[in-house]
This record gives C-alpha cells, sequence and structure tokens, in this order.
C-alpha cells in the first residue's frame, strides 16, 4: 500500500464528533498531496463556525503518525462547505438552508437575536440573508437602519422580481420596507399569508447559504404558509425563562412537530436568561425566572443553544440600527458568536439525515 493510501485509511479512523462518520465518508478531506516528507490535504467543514475545528484537526495529526508514520511533517488547510438538504432546489436553487426563527409569544427579542445571529455567521464568511415575516410588526428595518429603503425590482426572463436590501453584508425583506411605518398594516390572514409568499418567492436573493425567517408570535396562517411553499431545514425556537412565555414556547414546539408540517427542531434559545451589573458581573439577578428555556429543552429532548443576558449594549445597539455583533470583540458580541457556532452545527446534522 502507497504512502497516499495509508493516509486515507489513517484518515478514515477520525470521526467528526457530530456528524458521528469518518472524515473520508463525509467527503472531508480534499487535495492530499504528499511531496517528500511533507504531507498536504484540505480540511472541509460543514460549517466555518466549527467550534471543534482544532479537535478535528489534531486527531487528523494524530491519526497519521500512528497508522503511517512520525516522520512526516503535515500541513492541513481548513475551508469550509456550508450543506444543504436540496430539497427546495426547485424552487429556490441558490438557497441551501431556509430556517425559521419562532417564538409562542411576543416580546421575548426574536427579531434582535436573529439579526445579530444572521451578522455573527455573515462574518465567518456566509452568506446570510433575513426575510421578515411579521407583518404587524416589522422590526428588521429599525434593527439594521434601513427603514427608510425603498427595494427597486429587476426583470428576469420577462418576471418582475424585488431586490433585497443589503445592510451589513445581510440581504434582506421585509413589509416595513413598502409599508409607512407610522401606519398599521389591517391585513387579514389570507392577504399577510399571500404577501409573505411573494416576498419569500418573489425576491431575488441570489445564492445564500443561510435564509432566516423572521415570523411572527404565536401559531398562525403565516407559518402555515411557510410550511407548504417551502421545506424548512429546521426551527430555531426563542423563548424568555418565564412561565407565560414557556407555556407559549411548548405550543410553538407542538405545531412544528405535527406530522402534516414535521418541522426538524434546530433547539432552544432563551434570551433574557438573568441581569448583572458591569461593576459585579458574577451576581446575576434573574428577573424572568431561572433556567426556563433549559428546563424545556431538557424535557423534550431538544438541543440546548444558550442563554443570553440582558445587556444594555444589546438594547442600544438594536435601537440605533448597528446590531451588537457588530462590535466583534464586545462580550455580548462573543455570546452570538458561540450560539451562531451551535446553531450551525445543528443545521449541518439535520442535513445529514
Amino acid at each position: 500500500m502507497n504512502i497516499e493510501n495509508k493516509v486515507i485509511q489513517a484518515l478514515k479512523t477520525v470521526d467528526d464528533p457530530d456528524l458521528k462518520k469518518d472524515l473520508v465518508t463525509l467527503n472531508m478531506i480534499k487535495d492530499l498531496k504528499i511531496n517528500d516528507n511533507i504531507i498536504n490535504f484540505t480540511l472541509e467543514l460543514t460549517t466555518p463556525v466549527c467550534p471543534l475545528k482544532d479537535l478535528i484537526k489534531n486527531n487528523c495529526i494524530k491519526a497519521i503518525k500512528k497508522y503511517v508514520s512520525s516522520d512526516f511533517s503535515i500541513n492541513i488547510n481548513i475551508t469550509s462547505r456550508i450543506t444543504s438538504n436540496k430539497s427546495n432546489i426547485q424552487i429556490l436553487p441558490k438557497i441551501k438552508n431556509i430556517i425559521a426563527i419562532a417564538s409562542g409569544k411576543g416580546g421575548v427579542g426574536k427579531s434582535t437575536v436573529t439579526s445579530n445571529i444572521a451578522i455573527s455567521l455573515a462574518s465567518s464568511g456566509a452568506k446570510v440573508g433575513i426575510l421578515d415575516a411579521d407583518i404587524s410588526g416589522p422590526s428588521i428595518p429599525i434593527l439594521f437602519n434601513c427603514q427608510n429603503e425603498k427595494p427597486e425590482f429587476l426583470e428576469i426572463d420577462g418576471k418582475n422580481y424585488i431586490i433585497p436590501i443589503e445592510q451589513y453584508g445581510i440581504k434582506l425583506m421585509s413589509i416595513g420596507f413598502v409599508a409607512n411605518e407610522e401606519n398599521a398594516v389591517l391585513w387579514r390572514g389570507p392577504m399577510a399569508s399571500s404577501a409573505i409568499r411573494q416576498f419569500l418567492l418573489d425576491t431575488s436573493w441570489g445564492e445564500l447559504d443561510y435564509l432566516f425567517i423572521d415570523l411572527p408570535p404565536g401559531t398562525s396562517d403565516i407559518h402555515l404558509t411557510l410550511v407548504q411553499t417551502v421545506k424548512i431545514t429546521g426551527v430555531l425556537i426563542i423563548t424568555t425563562p418565564q412561565k407565560v412565555a414557556i407555556i407559549d414556547a411548548v405550543k410553538g414546539l407542538a405545531m412544528f412537530e405535527q406530522k402534516k408540517i414535521n418541522v426538524p427542531i434546530i433547539g432552544i434559545l432563551e434570551n433574557k436568561s438573568y441581569f448583572s451589573t458591569e461593576d459585579f458581573p458574577d451576581k446575576k439577578y434573574y428577573i424572568f425566572g431561572k433556567d426556563g428555556g433549559k428546563f424545556l429543552a431538557k424535557r423534550k429532548n431538544i438541543p440546548f443553544l444558550g442563554q443570553i443576558p440582558i445587556i444594555q449594549n444589546i438594547r442600544e445597539s438594536g435601537d440605533i440600527g448597528y446590531p451588537i455583533s457588530m462590535k466583534y470583540n464586545s462580550n455580548a458580541a462573543k455570546i452570538f458568536t458561540n450560539i451562531s457556532s451551535f446553531l450551525s452545527q445543528q443545521i449541518a446534522i439535520i442535513n445529514t439525515k
């Protein structure tokens, strides 16, 4: 057996910790080249923000030294290729993953979380878009400081498509771009659903790794229209720790788990988990209760993506339309980076099923 085959056999002993398969079977090993005493190859991960990349890299090195030889120098170039279940290839072929962001109750910070996760993923190199599906309370234009922008149109093969507003590297579409922000939008269910369907299908999104759909709170016609129109990769449930929010989150989970809907649950994320001051960061005040989302995830056997504390900078950054994740070195931005990493991991796991 030549050296190249020995290296391949060695790498077959290294599993991706999340996907539970070896790197060769997962087609993650690329461009293997051996020159003299140097082994070069590319390790292609399923997410650009993989928290386990150093572990996987070190395991590759250990396997080669154990099963091939310890005399080789090993150079590993790490890249990523975001996976897709390819289920929307006929409808939205350029969008790899459609992620619904849902909550049973309003006011849990769903839009703020969506915007910051989107920016965290985009900063890692992913192509990201957001569809603001909250007809009655669109927040995305304000959070991205583009509420006065108006989308233009592009004709493709005789059909007009909406050009999404682009801000901070994120492609955005919202009813807030076409309606006066001081006027209430009084649409019945079918009209609202039709509008969201048009925004989803008639927007020229281009190539996206992730399209986040910021849903209105509760369960409504819009939710049903969404799952009937496209295949959703998964849904992320946002809740606060308090009992009334948890009760509504359970209802949201139940809707997506129904057989006729059957959308995979990516996980539960708990927002407004506690408050602490800058002077005493270790002193936590559980204003809305403690660990409600964590306990719900455990009870339902659903991944728990983390807790976001009440931080003044998160609110202030949202109010001025410059989400806190843009301040990459801030403590709040690091929280969203960790959450985004976990989220992308869970999406990759779903796509292998």
